[in-house]
Formats: structure tokens, C-alpha cells, sequence
């Protein structure tokens, strides 16, 4: 058997590192993420948001894009700690 040969069988026949195919789940990722910026960027009003003790008026769309921006940042972190 050849070196190829050998390393494809081990990696369940892909021929790169993590495969960069279209699952399922990367494509209802895709979906979400898409549809959640359409609501950010939908919702632009100015509006009143309290921050521990400060309120500030700031537009919505900063909010959720900076709330959505830190839960991907948090998924990150524990996804790669997991593995």
C-alpha cells in the first residue's frame, strides 16, 4: 500500500485536514447568522439601554450586532476549550 493510500483510509477517505464540504449544520449556521443580521440592521432606532449602573441612548442595531458579536466570541472559546 502507498503512503497516499494509507493516510486517505485513516481519515475516513478525505483528503484534507477538517473538510471545508457544506454540512447541514454549516448551512443552518449560514441561515441563522444571516437571518440574525437582517434583524439587527432592521431594528436602527435610537433607544435608551442600561449598562450596570450608566444608561445610555444608543441604536439598537449597535446593541444586538455588539451582544450577537460577544455570543460568537463566547462560542468560540468554549468550542475550541471542548476539543
Amino acid at each position: 500500500m502507498s503512503p497516499k493510500t494509507s493516510k486517505t483510509s485513516e481519515r475516513g477517505g478525505r483528503s484534507g485536514g477538517r473538510g471545508t464540504a457544506l454540512t447541514p449544520g454549516r448551512i443552518a449556521v449560514l441561515v441563522l447568522a444571516v437571518l440574525a443580521l437582517i434583524f439587527i440592521f432592521e431594528n436602527t432606532r435610537a433607544t435608551k439601554i442600561r449598562l450596570l449602573v450608566p444608561e445610555v441612548t444608543m441604536p439598537l442595531w449597535t446593541a444586538l450586532l455588539a451582544v450577537g458579536i460577544i455570543g460568537a466570541l463566547c462560542g468560540a472559546y468554549f468550542t475550541r476549550r471542548r476539543s
